[in-house]
């Protein structure tokens, strides 16, 4: 319509009249709204006459002006009628081409180079990530009936009832998820939910309790695995941009962003105890539920998965915590082909740190050491009593190879670094004097 109407308008524009005309009887006519309401107009049928140009005398009877302008006249005449019934029709029609503009979709505005970037680096990445349901047995209680008597009184109904809910990454063409290991820690069932909505019953291959740790296997079509492009970690610096993929809150593939606030920190496993040294801190929102998603590089490579938050509250406060991928790939590296993790110990129970504070001692208190167990095979004395029920500290660890020990967290770390069969040295303060003594290490019991 807009373009037929700039049409006409530039045709009358192109071949406007001039300010006057003649009439057959040698006087001029001049166009002028008064001129124009003395001759009542019918003006469809003067249109169409117009459409018959050049006119005759005959088709003056169809109009009432015609028969007072000459055939020179009429054609100046007509146009500018037309004009008039063009500029009506486009006034009249101006309410409806604004009620149709309001459908009209705009082009969307144009997103900047970092915000593409994010874009593609989410839509990248969400096929690699899972929503992990854990799922518990609930033992329901036979129902009484009306007359008083159970309804099934040798047999217990079985509901498995969600628990709890986190994220994980497809880790590679086989099927196998990682994830945390807080994150089953108790289930009789996993399920694992891909992106395109498909959910699969999932096995536990095996778990490393005190990294945190745990690796899934469903058995999906291979075409529907995108595993992750796992990073590095040892050469992260603070302030690079990180982005977090997870499911809090149970809301699905959600996307914060923020930036390494942190290198080198260190955490304690919530199931052991047992510190997790150069963690990740970020300041992008990780929420319960975040928990086994995949912390990503600007390039969109795996560089930690996220594990804790520090909140009062429980929800995010702006400081996150990740397992560096280069501890991860490790775990998950045997994990997989073992199924467990084969780490070092002493074999023995330490008290508390606060505990030994309180003694005005600095070392690694040893409560328990079973004669089974490296420590025990050695000779390290724990702590017991007497006969009279008085307290008798065992022996207090100060230093291992040569590496002064003041807490529980500096014996872990130097045990990191060792490895299943090494023969250490483990000096001790036994009563007022000090004892070197060696000790081979033994791998960790098995766990279930």
């Amino acid at each position: 319509m807009a373009t037929t109407s700039s049409l006409l308008l530039s045709t009358l524009f192109l071949h406007s009249p001039p300010s006057s005309s003649r009439f057959s009887n040698g006087s001029f006519f001049n166009p002028s709204p008064r001129s124009l309401s003395l001759y009542p107009v019918r003006s469809k049928r003067c249109l169409r006459i117009l459409s018959k140009l050049p006119l005759d005398d005959t088709d003056n009877d169809a109009c009432p002006l015609l028969p007072r302008l000459s055939a020179a006249a009429v054609k100046p005449f007509l146009l500018l009628c037309t004009s008039v019934a063009l500029s009506f029709s486009l006034f009249a029609a101006s309410p409806a081409v604004e009620s149709a503009a309001a459908f009209v979709v705009t082009t969307p505005r144009k997103l900047q180079t970092d915000e593409l970037a994010t874009v593609r680096l989410f839509q990248e990445n969400t096929p690699s990530v899972v929503y992990i349901t854990n799922l518990a047995v609930r033992y329901l209680i036979p129902l009484v009936s009306s007359i008083g008597f159970w309804q099934d009184a040798f047999t217990l109904d079985v509901l498995e009832v969600p628990q709890g809910s986190g994220s994980g990454f497809v880790w590679d063409k086989q099927g196998h998820i990682v994830t945390n290991y807080h994150v089953i820690r108790g289930a009789s069932d996993l399920r694992v939910t891909l992106a395109d909505q498909t959910t699969y019953d999932a096995k536990v291959v095996g778990f490393d309790q005190d990294k945190d740790v745990a690796v899934l296997r469903i058995d999906a079509p291979k075409d529907k695995l995108r595993p992750i492009p796992v990073g590095v970690s040892a050469d992260l610096l603070v302030g690079q941009k990180v982005f977090a993929i997870g499911n809090p809150f149970g809301l699905d593939h959600t996307l914060t962003t923020g930036v390494i606030s942190g290198l080198r920190r260190e955490i304690s496993s919530a199931a052991t105890g047992r510190p997790i040294q150069d963690v990740i801190q970020t300041d992008a929102a990780i929420n319960p539920g975040n928990s086994g998603g995949p912390l990503l590089d600007s390039s969109g490579t795996l560089i930690g998965i996220n594990t804790a938050i520090y909140s009062p509250s429980g929800a995010s406060s702006g400081v996150g915590f990740s397992i560096p991928v280069d501890t991860v790939g490790g775990i998950v590296d045997q994990l997989v082909r073992f199924g467990k993790v084969t780490r070092p110990i002493l074999g023995i129970k330490f008290a508390p740190d606060q505990s030994v504070e309180q003694l005005g001692v600095s070392g690694v208190l040893v409560l328990d050491a079973p004669p089974t167990g490296p420590a025990g095979k050695a000779g390290l004395q724990s702590t017991k009593r007497d006969g009279y029920g008085r307290l008798i500290l065992g022996d207090i660890i100060t230093s291992v190879n040569g590496t002064k020990v003041t807490n529980g967290s500096d014996l872990y770390r130097i045990l990191d670094q060792c490895k299943v069969g090494d023969e250490v040295t483990v000096e001790v303060l036994r009563g007022d004097h000090k004892e070197k003594i060696s000790v081979t290490l033994e791998p960790k019991p098995d766990e279930t």
